[in-house]
């Protein structure tokens, strides 16, 4: 008998993800529409689409551990579907942002964006997925070489913790740290797993190239 085959590997495990990752898109739109956002629904959207933001990336720096750990190399084909959800939703929030809250006045949102480093936090967590999604597919890979290509995608672990830091700087306004204590210590968790097992690789011996 054949070796079972990977559930992950299965035809409709991707647009099952895809439906997935647009679902928290779909509830924000129906409770626009229906009026289910509170009090102040576009703070409610913007805040949000945030959040979802910060999820999705860390559900990206989460493949590589499950699938070592679980010994499913086939839960690596989604991470780049995740990673794109995340920097979909991180436009979403820039969006909302700069026409909910600013009107899509763009000398307004320049001046915000100097004036207040949460905002200035978030706009370079932006700026910073916008050259890992422009490289996220295979013909950037080929045309930058593996070794490149991998070097620019280590700025991910700059980006989570930029994303941090404007999460951590935004709720600092209300005294409310419970929220981002959570993403910190999951992020914690995330990149010292990485930390642990670069630690453990073998050295190469001494005179070795």
């Amino acid at each position: 008998m054949g070796a079972r085959r990977s559930p992950w590997l299965h035809p409709a495990a991707k647009p099952l993800l895809f439906i997935v990752c647009l679902l928290p898109l779909a509830w924000l739109v129906w409770g626009a529409y229906a009026d289910k956002l509170g009090a102040n629904p576009a703070e409610h959207l913007i805040r949000s689409l945030g959040d979802w933001t910060l999820r999705g990336l860390c559900l990206t720096l989460a493949i590589t551990p499950l699938r070592v750990l679980s010994g499913q190399p086939a839960l690596a084909r989604f991470r780049r579907m995740l990673g794109l959800f995340s920097f979909f939703y991180g436009c979403l929030h820039l969006l909302a942002y700069g026409w909910l809250d600013m009107g899509l006045d763009f000398g307004d949102i320049a001046e915000d964006i100097a004036k207040r480093p949460f905002i200035l936090m978030g706009f370079t967590a932006w700026a910073l997925m916008l050259p890992l999604a422009a490289t996220s597919f295979n013909r950037a890979i080929k045309a930058l070489g593996a070794r490149r290509w991998q070097t620019l995608h280590k700025f991910i672990y700059l980006l989570v913790l930029v994303g941090l830091a404007h999460f951590i700087w935004m709720r600092a306004g209300k005294n409310n740290f419970g929220e981002p204590a959570i993403y910190g210590a999951i992020l914690a968790l995330l990149l010292g797993w990485r930390l642990w097992q670069r630690m453990r690789r073998p050295q190469p011996a001494p005179g070795r190239a």
